[in-house]
């Protein structure tokens, strides 16, 4: 089969113009790893030349690449981080005492901030990255000044994120490149054919005998749930008293649209813990807000974040 050229910073033209944003040249973005103690590496993209003064958390099975329509929107300063065992990063790290594999994100992502943003305004976390930023605050909570969460509560479960896992959790090859596509157009009726594209040329590989394979279910990375044969399972009590030590200015951005995975329940929990919280729907999105409606999430981070 014919290899698939991928250009990693080649498509932000697309970005723009699916979106009517203006673009006039190519922005700066580079990668950067970052060399754990225990030798694994974790990556991220860093937007501008100037000390970031944001920080993005990807979901589950994304990466950072998710937020490049965001992040051309907004056109400030940011890192945009590979979660550990997705993207460009290395393996999660081994569980802790606690059992609790956010605790380990949270450590290295704290890593990444100190290395990469260390004058970091606000952390922006969707779904298992939203759940990485509470940890981030509950462990690092010099580094949390700010807290945006999108689409995601501690209030989250099985049944509301069936359809995710379903999909996660499909082929681990395919055969061709459109077989891909197909499956995750699927998967995503609400969002555009070249935006679904994109999204897979950063999101998977191309291997030698022409196959396919998503980044996060590559070899040296450990299914999702998995680690050393052992079931992750994030600490959601741990997670709800973190949202009720914060007592800093916190956002939660919820998609309206039947993929959403915060119930009213959930947002009635956020209300009741953080009173100080600023509570935001966005009608015409579900889970992935950033991918749905990336301007409206663009300018309520602006808003919140940088006014």
């Amino acid at each position: 089969m014919a290899q698939v050229e991928y250009n990693e910073f080649g498509y932000f033209h697309e970005n723009a113009d699916e979106y009517g944003i203006p673009y006039s040249q190519a922005p700066a973005v580079r990668r950067e790893s970052i060399i754990m103690s225990d030798r694994r590496v974790m990556s991220a993209l860093v937007w501008g030349d100037s000390s970031p003064r944001l920080v993005f958390l990807h979901g589950g099975a994304q990466n950072a690449h998710t937020w490049d329509t965001v992040m051309l929107a907004l056109g400030v300063s940011a890192v945009c981080v590979d979660l550990p065992g997705h993207g460009h990063s290395g393996a999660v790290r081994p569980l802790t005492a606690s059992g609790d594999p956010l605790e380990g994100n949270a450590h290295d992502i704290a890593m990444v901030i100190e290395q990469l943003a260390p004058n970091v305004e606000v952390v922006i976390g969707m779904s298992l990255g939203g759940m990485t930023s509470i940890a981030l605050s509950h462990h690092h909570p010099h580094l949390v000044k700010k807290m945006a969460l999108v689409d995601i509560t501690p209030g989250i479960d099985g049944d509301k994120t069936k359809a995710i896992t379903d999909f996660v959790n499909g082929p681990a090859t395919f055969d061709s490149f459109d077989d891909l596509l197909q499956r995750t157009i699927q998967f995503n009726p609400t969002r555009s054919v070249s935006s679904l594209r994109r999204g897979i040329l950063h999101n998977a590989l191309q291997q030698p005998d022409g196959t396919w394979v998503w980044r996060y279910r590559r070899t040296d990375a450990p299914p999702l749930q998995e680690v050393e044969g052992q079931i992750r399972k994030p600490n959601l009590d741990m997670l709800w008293n973190a949202i009720s030590a914060f007592q800093k200015p916190l956002m939660l951005v919820r998609g309206m649209r039947p993929q959403s995975v915060v119930s009213d329940e959930d947002e009635a929990e956020i209300r009741h813990r953080a009173p100080q919280a600023r509570i935001e729907h966005v009608l015409e999105a579900g889970h992935s807000v950033q991918g749905d409606a990336p301007l409206e999430l663009a300018a309520l981070i602006r808003d919140f974040a940088l006014a």
